[in-house]
């Protein structure tokens, strides 16, 4: 069975689409910790990010840091972090996060809430 990020790649799930080819997808995650969280998964189904084989994880790396180097462009921010957490979704994934101090990674924060509206804009924003 497809994961909810499989299907988000697919475009059966909507998202807010930051980069995408081939191989990866990024779109804007919709429980953000700063406007511009965004993840970034392989479209391939594997579970745990370190499961997937060494070309593949450090092709992965490079198109994040691709979408890294849009979001520091277009978003506020000191740096854009990169985290790897989360067993919610078995479907190996990274998040970057614009970040202008360490709290702004804390994961038990209230998340932001966005409209509709808010989102589509950090989206075309950062995949200008």
């Amino acid at each position: 069975m497809a994961t909810i990020f499989s299907r988000i790649a697919a475009g059966e799930i909507p998202s807010y689409k930051i980069a995408e080819d081939d191989r990866f997808y990024a779109f804007l995650d919709i429980n953000p910790l700063t406007k511009g969280h965004t993840l970034v998964i392989p479209r391939e189904e594997t579970d745990y990010l370190f499961d997937l084989s060494d070309e593949t994880l450090s092709d992965m790396m490079i198109f994040a840091k691709r979408v890294a180097e849009k979001i520091k462009r277009n978003v506020a921010c000191k740096r854009v972090a990169v985290v790897v957490l989360g067993l919610e979704v078995p479907h190996a994934h990274i998040h970057l996060i614009p970040i202008n101090n360490e709290k702004d990674v804390d994961f038990h924060r209230e998340k932001l809430v966005l409209t509709p509206d808010e989102f589509r804009e950090i989206a075309a924003k950062i995949a200008e």
